[in-house]
């Protein structure tokens, strides 16, 4: 007779686990599952890096479920995450100081009842500050919410723009600063929106100067439209009608062929005025190369010279090259790894595009003319904005994130990362060898918000 003792170890063990109690088997592989289970999980955090810790919160969970994170095989929170009666966790997760940045899938298991779902969980990359000691750096505390920037050669100023908080939006300003001295020459909060709650005004976010008309643009993201101010004294020229553009962001004039070119965010279009006569002309419609996918614009730049506009898409990993005088789309490139583009600027001289994208940290330089991505360079955590400035033929990029601002030459190397403040949001450059980045705030006693500086290699 056989016995457990002389039978193979795997036999042995079939017939240990046939004999076994039945309650050993009570919890099924196959268990009770979460039908109609909708659970989501995000991460939070400016800047989840290399050695530091993500903020995870789940909603939409089953109350009482347990919930274990994974990457690979590697469980993430030892002790799992027990789901309130609201339906609702929350917790950190370490992330190990050898991870490679980059957007991370984790699976998210819950049990009692079943369930499961992906986290992308994005780990940026962790750039030391360099080289300040190769530029000039002056910086002037403004006024709370800024925004954007942009200089004006025939006015010799810079223009900028603040909103602050979520709608209704009450508290707002543009201003005209010395672009020598960051003091400010002259201000104006918008008016009232008629019939508006909570008392919100026309708040102002994008802004473009029109030297040849003396006017500076502005867009009113949360109307849904924009506004015309004069240079010399931020008079009001024109406040167009709400739903004129929607969602509009960024704001560019074409002063040589006469027109205005607004994003509209959330949209598949350009929004197009008539600089002269402030009359909207006819819409520009990007068409997205990625199926059932929309190309959302973002960030707009300009060749004058050339008459072409450059836009960058939100929604998918592209770009566009517009011609500004038929108004069509010329090509639209393929950016590869991109994801959530929004910042742009152009060089050219080299025919290169600048594209900052948040959803990956990085700065892609691009050859219009192939399409290719010459390079790929991680920068920081929120890489939002981007300017070319063509004295040095340096490129800046602004990392709301990280915190800094990312100075890189054409080949791709990183040449300095500046200390930008808290949430540096924008940088514009003035073709005289300067660049003007704008920073927010964590609230109004926040030292390192609401500034700009002014930027510039020591050589200049």
């Amino acid at each position: 007779m056989y016995t457990l003792k002389t039978l193979p170890r795997v036999a042995a063990l079939a017939i240990a686990l046939s004999l076994a109690s039945p309650a050993v088997f009570a919890q099924p592989v196959f268990d009770a599952p979460a039908n109609g289970f909708r659970g989501e999980v995000i991460s939070r955090g400016q800047n989840v890096v290399p050695g530091s810790d993500a903020e995870v919160i789940g909603r939409q969970f089953v109350p009482g479920q347990q919930v274990t994170l994974l990457r690979g095989e590697t469980v993430l929170n030892a002790t799992p995450y027990v789901v309130d009666a609201e339906g609702n966790f929350k917790g950190k997760v370490a992330i190990p100081a050898d991870a490679v940045p980059g957007q991370q899938p984790v699976i998210v298991r819950a049990s009692q009842p079943s369930a499961a779902t992906v986290l992308s969980l994005r780990v940026s990359p962790n750039l030391p500050l360099s080289g300040q000691q190769n530029f000039n750096q002056t910086s002037a505390k403004l006024v709370q919410g800024l925004y954007q920037s942009a200089y004006s050669a025939a006015s010799n100023a810079v223009f900028v723009t603040a909103a602050v908080g979520r709608p209704p939006v009450t508290q707002s300003q543009l201003l005209k600063l010395d672009p020598k001295t960051l003091k400010v020459t002259a201000k104006i909060t918008p008016a009232a929106v008629p019939g508006g709650k909570g008392g919100a005004v026309f708040a102002v976010y994008g802004v473009g100067v029109d030297d040849a008309n003396g006017n500076v643009w502005v867009t009113n993201t949360r109307q849904d439209t924009v506004a015309v101010y004069r240079q010399k004294d931020l008079s009001l020229v024109r406040q167009f009608d709400v739903g004129a553009v929607p969602h509009a962001r960024d704001i560019v004039v074409d002063g040589r062929h006469g027109k205005v070119f607004a994003s509209a965010a959330g949209e598949d279009h350009l929004s197009v005025f008539d600089a002269r006569t402030l009359q909207p002309l006819e819409p520009i419609t990007l068409a997205s190369g990625v199926d059932d996918k929309k190309f959302v614009p973002m960030s707009l730049v300009l060749d004058e010279a050339a008459g072409k506009l450059f836009t960058v898409s939100i929604g998918t990993p592209e770009a566009a090259v517009i011609d500004t005088t038929t108004g069509k789309v010329e090509k639209v490139i393929d950016l590869g790894n991109s994801i959530s583009a929004s910042g742009v600027a152009y060089d050219a001289s080299a025919g290169r595009l600048y594209v900052a994208s948040q959803g990956t940290d990085n700065l892609l330089i691009v050859d219009v003319a192939s399409g290719k991505v010459l390079h790929d360079v991680p920068v920081g955590a929120g890489a939002l904005n981007v300017a070319f400035e063509p004295v040095s033929k340096l490129a800046y990029v602004t990392n709301r994130g990280a915190g800094t601002v990312t100075v890189v030459d054409g080949n791709g190397k990183v040449v300095g990362n500046l200390d930008g403040g808290t949430f540096p949001n924008h940088v514009r450059e003035d073709g005289k060898g300067n660049v003007f980045a704008v920073n927010k705030s964590r609230d109004a006693q926040d030292p390192k918000g609401d500034r700009i500086t002014r930027i510039s290699t020591r050589a200049n």
